[in-house]
């Protein structure tokens, strides 16, 4: 595909982002609720919502949230609409969802670019919701239906959204990509709707729940203390059943330290057994959880710009809307 102007100026844009700041930008005014009530299985939920800072600059936030009850979407939206939309799930090893590093920092590069962006902040496994392990991916599943359902409303393309996970958001986004059953009963009409992404973009991925390459600390907040084999093997992306699904963009730093890159070549390999289209992107350095403010001035930097061009050879940039 040949990419036009709005192609170039989408990917010059991806040269701005947060880290030149002095101040940190204002939070999105515009929030969604994921449920219109309670959120399912929360009988025996006790837990307190906090949202934690850690960063003492000024320039930029570091929030982190846990013991979520009301899982929100916050929108990014783009000065000039492509037509495009992308759901952010970030990481925090299922203990809790970071809010800025890989949601909204990496919400406002991709909005740049002319894509409505809509960052989760979604359920934890360990805080006693009755669907244990599929809570996370209830919210994933019902946070994409609510893109559809405002792409249609808004006059956006209901078939160019894409998912964007890190690490074990990255996880998130790949069950929400591979399996195919639906995870809560229909509340309203958005769940006519297909929860299933047109495109899904994996940084660092916890892909794995097996030894010797598993994220313990997400296993563990996930499947507890000491799940069977059958129920890793159930949660684990490489052993998923990919047949039929979208393209899936990978990307991961050899030196990474918490989450190792086997995770994403063995999920590369079942990906390629399944016949899925799949790009990866695999840099000699860059650790782990960068998202796009920690990996300034280092070779993975560029990685929203290669997610972008990516994005732009299946016709996903196109001229504003």
């Amino acid at each position: 595909m040949t990419m036009n102007r709005r192609d170039a100026l989408g990917l010059a844009a991806l040269a701005v982002t947060p880290v030149s700041l002095q101040v940190a930008p204002a939070d999105p005014l515009e929030t969604l609720r994921l449920w219109p009530g309670e959120a399912p299985g929360g009988v025996r939920v006790t837990a307190v919502p906090v949202v934690v800072e850690r960063s003492t600059d000024p320039a930029f936030h570091d929030r982190y949230a846990q013991y979520t009850r009301d899982p929100i979407l916050s929108v990014v939206r783009p000065t000039r609409p492509n037509g495009a939309s992308m759901l952010l799930i970030p990481g925090g090893g299922y203990r809790w969802a970071v809010v800025d590093k890989e949601g909204l920092d990496c919400a406002r590069v991709f909005a740049a670019a002319g894509m409505t962006c809509y960052v989760l902040r979604y359920r934890l496994p360990g805080d006693g919701w009755a669907a244990g392990p599929d809570a996370p991916l209830q919210d994933a599943q019902r946070a994409l239906r609510l893109v559809r359902a405002q792409t249609i409303t808004e006059g956006r393309d209901p078939n160019r959204i894409a998912v964007l996970g890190a690490s074990a958001g990255g996880h998130l986004a790949g069950m929400l990509t591979a399996r195919p059953d639906a995870t809560y009963d229909a509340v309203d009409a958005a769940d006519d709707l297909s929860f299933r992404p047109n495109l899904s973009v994996l940084l660092y991925p916890v892909a794995t729940l097996a030894d010797p390459h598993a994220h313990a600390g997400s296993r563990h907040e996930l499947l507890g203390e000491a799940p069977t084999s059958e129920i890793i093997a159930a949660y684990s992306l490489e052993q998923m059943d990919w047949a039929g699904r979208p393209p899936v963009f990978v990307l991961h730093a050899m030196d990474d330290a918490a989450v190792p890159v086997e995770n994403s070549l063995g999920l590369i390999a079942a990906l390629r057994a399944a016949a899925v289209p799949v790009e990866a992107h695999l840099f000699q350095e860059g650790g782990h959880g960068f998202g796009v403010r920690l990996i300034a001035g280092r070779p993975a930097q560029v990685w929203p710009e290669l997610v972008l061009a990516w994005a732009a050879r299946h016709g996903w940039l196109r001229d504003a809307v």
